[in-house]
């Protein structure tokens, strides 16, 4: 282990107790999508602590952005948290973990830059609203990572990757407008908008057959009318698509587009549907900055679950598919210490606030520190990030 790398693991491990405490005042009060103030302000307090320029309510009201460095003296990192909760389930996809290993690496590296006098910026940045606010597509907009170099982070789930699945996701809002009647006295002058959500709901259900095996289409009838005697006049479904890449996410929108059409032509009702314009893209993973993360995670003593158990996972959608569009990134999954634990559970919940998570959490930032003093050290290995971005858009 280099001398920068052994700096950002010892000041790691010096802040072990300082950084439980952070999650756990997270954990503790978990905070839906846009609406992480104390996130927030715990965030935003400990990084001014340590050191980092804090500029608070970055773009958003709860998103933040943490410096520590000039422009023009080296490469631009950013370390990315995350710390918004689920309702009613809390944290059940560990997002104070995330925010944890983010403030850790930060940590590490600027103790490493400092010590050896190395150039370079680092931006601890803080997004809000991944779970389903999209926070990170209003950063995007905002120019946030303008002029950064790399973009990193780490995620929590039942195995340990480098490479994860995460798919392209998008909603897909659908009302049916049918003519409301007298359900016994007058059936035949009314126009059943709730036969037609139910043959949509079913004809998607019939196009699973000829889906992909990593093709997810899944939704609820949110509307299904008013009461038994009345004709449904109105009837609304939500559904989420998603696919392995942006391109096949649109010829999946193009299929179900298809269903909701027929479901209207054979009922006799008018459909409107549309595609939310906010949609998460597949996480584009740069395999230069993936290898450089295994390699120091194996380091550590981190062992990586085989290819072979995970063969058909995905691990859902998340907006950092976005950002690994605009500049090259990774988004790493790893174990939290109890088995058979998935995430969105009430199990997951727990584990994201047991101490067993801790070490592996800790290791996580160390790992991500150490990938972020590879791209500082070395001029070619950034070369060759970039080089391999820019063939994956061009594909």
């Amino acid at each position: 282990m280099t001398a920068m790398k052994e700096a950002a693991c010892v000041e790691i491990e010096k802040y072990t107790d300082d950084l439980n405490k952070l999650s756990q005042a997270i954990w503790e009060r978990p905070e839906l999508n846009f609406k992480e103030e104390n996130a927030h302000t715990v965030l935003t307090d400990f990084l001014e602590k340590h050191g980092f320029e804090v500029e608070r309510n970055y773009v958003l009201d709860t998103a933040f952005r943490a410096v520590f460095g000039k422009d023009g003296s080296g490469p631009h990192v950013a370390i990315l948290c995350e710390y918004d909760a689920l309702p009613e389930i809390g944290h059940a996809c560990g997002h104070n973990l995330i925010a944890e290993l983010g403030v850790a690496a930060g940590l590490g590296v600027k103790a490493a830059l400092e010590a050896t006098r190395t150039g370079g910026k680092l931006t601890v940045l803080g997004t809000p609203a991944e779970e389903g606010g999209g926070g990170k597509l209003d950063l995007i907009n905002a120019n946030a990572f303008e002029d950064v170099d790399i973009a990193m982070m780490a995620h929590p789930s039942p195995c340990v990757t480098a490479f994860p699945s995460c798919l392209a996701v998008v909603t897909c809002n659908i009302k049916f407008h049918g003519k409301a009647s007298h359900a016994a006295g007058f059936p035949w002058k009314g126009i059943n908008a709730l036969d037609a959500a139910v043959l949509c709901y079913q004809n998607i259900s019939c196009l699973r057959q000829q889906m992909k095996p990593d093709w997810r289409v899944h939704g609820i009838i949110s509307n299904g009318g008013a009461k038994p005697n009345i004709i449904p006049e109105l009837t609304e479904l939500e559904y989420y698509l998603r696919a392995p890449t942006d391109a096949e996410l649109n010829v999946l929108k193009e299929k179900v587009s298809k269903c909701i059409e027929a479901a209207a032509s054979a009922t006799g009702c008018t459909a409107e549907f549309e595609f939310d314009g906010r949609g998460y893209s597949n996480v584009a993973t740069n395999k230069i900055l993936a290898n450089a993360f295994v390699a120091n995670a194996e380091s550590l003593g981190v062992e990586f679950t085989p290819p072979e158990q995970l063969a058909g996972l995905a691990m859902g959608s998340t907006d950092m598919g976005n950002v690994t569009y605009v500049v090259p990134g990774i988004h790493p999954m790893y174990y939290v210490g109890v088995k058979d634990c998935l995430n969105h559970t009430r199990e997951f919940t727990a584990a994201a606030g047991s101490p067993e998570a801790q070490p592996y959490t800790l290791d996580m930032g160390k790992a991500i520190a150490m990938t972020a003093i590879d791209v500082y050290t070395s001029p070619d290995m950034l070369s060759e990030i970039n080089e391999e971005f820019k063939n994956y858009l061009k594909n």
